[in-house]
């Protein structure tokens, strides 16, 4: 399926209330670029490209006209097996990302089979200084090391990120709550020790309190250590 049957496959799947919807959910981005596609139809999609050969010419056809090309891709993308042939994919992608939406639903299977390979691309990302390529590092961190193979230095480097993007420190967030969730022990003396910004620490507590995974009592705690705004 060429470039021009794939854009014309998305506008067959598009739903005009779905639209509206995705257009009020990711600000910033030109209406005129939202087809309207819903995630199950893209997700199917992508599944059904990602085992032509033809489909590398789209992934290769950067920057992408339509918002629901950008998260097909992502889709794709997350569906390649090998290793490397992801991480290259990966990396053309993520100087075009630019909302959260096709960042965050990024989410390579490849990745969980090859954790050795992807602290320091990881890292290699959160330093870019592209917001939507540092979220994205974070969420590697977020989703493959708060389990078997953490390690309290990668907490470090997300809190060390210096940054006022807002949606780079939602992901700092939600990372630490997250963290929180799964290593209470070892994160809480980062939290209680006042490292992060004043935003981050809040938002990682209100994250947190809100979880179905930490205690009642933990939560009470963590309440106590909010900061104030200034």
């Amino acid at each position: 399926m060429n470039n021009k049957e794939i854009a014309e496959r998305l506008r067959e799947l598009a739903d005009s209330e779905y639209r509206l919807f995705q257009i009020k959910l990711t600000p910033g981005i030109d209406p005129g670029s939202f087809i309207g596609v819903r995630t199950p139809e893209l997700r199917a999609f992508a599944r059904e490209l990602v085992k032509e050969k033809e489909t590398e010419t789209f992934l290769s056809a950067l920057p992408h006209r339509y918002f629901d090309e950008n998260r097909l891709h992502a889709f794709i993308i997350s569906l390649i097996k090998d290793f490397d042939t992801c991480v290259s994919r990966v990396e053309e992608f993520l100087p075009f990302v630019d909302n959260w939406a096709v960042c965050d639903q990024m989410l390579p299977k490849a990745f969980a089979r090859n954790r050795a390979k992807l602290i320091p691309l990881a890292e290699k990302w959160i330093d870019s200084g592209r917001t939507y390529t540092v979220r994205f590092g974070i969420g590697v961190l977020m989703n493959h090391f708060l389990d078997d193979g953490f390690d309290i230095s990668l907490a470090r480097k997300v809190a060390e990120i210096s940054s006022d993007e807002y949606y780079v420190n939602m992901m700092r967030a939600w990372y630490f709550a997250t963290a929180l969730a799964k290593q209470y022990d070892e994160i809480l003396p980062l939290i209680e020790e006042g490292s992060l910004d004043t935003f981050t620490h809040n938002k990682s507590i209100q994250k947190a309190v809100e979880s179905f995974r930490i205690t009642p009592k933990r939560k009470a705690y963590l309440k106590t250590l909010k900061k104030r705004q200034i």
